[in-house]
């Protein structure tokens, strides 16, 4: 599948689970048909949102290979791949391969917080050892290290490093990619409650997490920016702000959860250490996300 199919709106998926933290490959199954119904355009298995760092080497080869099953050659898979040393990520990439998956995204190593130099072997490491496409995740909110445009520069000479999901939180570094970078990049917009300014400003996609919850009116958002329809867009951007604001907190992964289970399209259970939220906290979160339920707007109509 070419790359040039990477773009539009791609849900770094929920891994769904069962009350006891086991792995329900059925649900996500499930959830993955619903979004593709939904029109997105790809996934993002393994992701943060995936639970990737919580889940055994089998368990994520089983994850990644029931999506593509499911998914069954509709739109692009990738998986996510985030581990400590090149040589663990490079055991995982084997195993993402061997199941079919359409290309890898990439996370700098876990634990460790290294600088660009040590990031850029890293990255270069993990492009040399396979024939798949890369997406880099730049997240220096979440990982203390934040690639310049002129590491990507640096790292240009991988030809298989195609794409680039960005949650620096700087909605000015989109641009200043593009004028580096020019096209060499597929650029993703990476933080949910930046979508419509790294949109506008020139990225060909969204790897989103209230995408979950949310998909029609995530698919549509992008639409309406991609038609340059703004006014349309920037009113349902609006509505749907307070939910995309919950993409970057902490406890990211229970709270977007939560609003699956909200909207019906998955369940709020997650693997340990991790907890589901509870008391003032989860009566605050649910309060938000009903609030935009009540006010859903009737796309047919935007």
């Amino acid at each position: 599948m070419s790359v040039t199919s990477w773009g539009g709106v791609m849900p770094a998926l929920m891994t769904e689970m069962h009350e006891d933290g086991s792995l329900d490959l059925d649900a996500t199954a499930r959830h993955i048909e619903a979004c593709l119904d939904a029109g997105v355009s790809g996934f993002i298995m393994l992701g943060t949102l995936g639970e990737n760092p919580s889940l055994t080497l089998q368990e994520k080869e089983a994850v990644i290979a029931s999506a593509v099953e499911t998914v069954n050659g509709r739109v692009p898979v990738i998986a996510g791949i985030a581990e400590y040393t090149p040589e663990f990520a490079i055991n995982m990439i084997r195993r993402a391969e061997a199941v079919h998956c359409d290309g890898l995204m990439t996370l700098p190593s876990m634990v460790y917080h290294q600088d660009s130099r040590e990031a850029l072997h890293f990255f270069g490491c993990l492009a040399e050892a396979t024939d798949l496409p890369i997406m880099i995740y730049n997240n220096p909110v979440a990982y203390n290290l934040d690639l310049s445009p002129q590491d990507f520069i640096q790292l240009s000479q991988h030809d298989n490093i195609v794409a680039v999901k960005e949650s620096s939180h700087d909605s000015r570094r989109m641009t200043d990619m593009i004028n580096a970078c020019g096209d060499r990049y597929r650029m993703f917009c990476g933080v949910d409650d930046r979508a419509l300014e790294n949109f506008v400003c020139g990225a060909v996609g969204w790897v989103s997490g209230m995408t979950n919850a949310f998909p029609k009116e995530s698919v549509r958002l992008f639409d309406l920016a991609s038609s340059n329809r703004i006014e349309e867009a920037v009113k349902l951007y609006r509505w749907i702000m307070p939910v995309l604001h919950l993409d970057v907190e902490l406890k990211l992964v229970q709270y977007i959860k939560l609003a699956n289970q909200m909207t019906g399209l998955g369940s709020e259970w997650v693997r340990s250490p991790r907890l589901p939220i509870t008391g003032e906290e989860r009566r605050y979160i649910e309060s938000i996300v009903q609030a935009v339920i009540d006010k859903r707007p009737q796309l047919d109509s935007i």
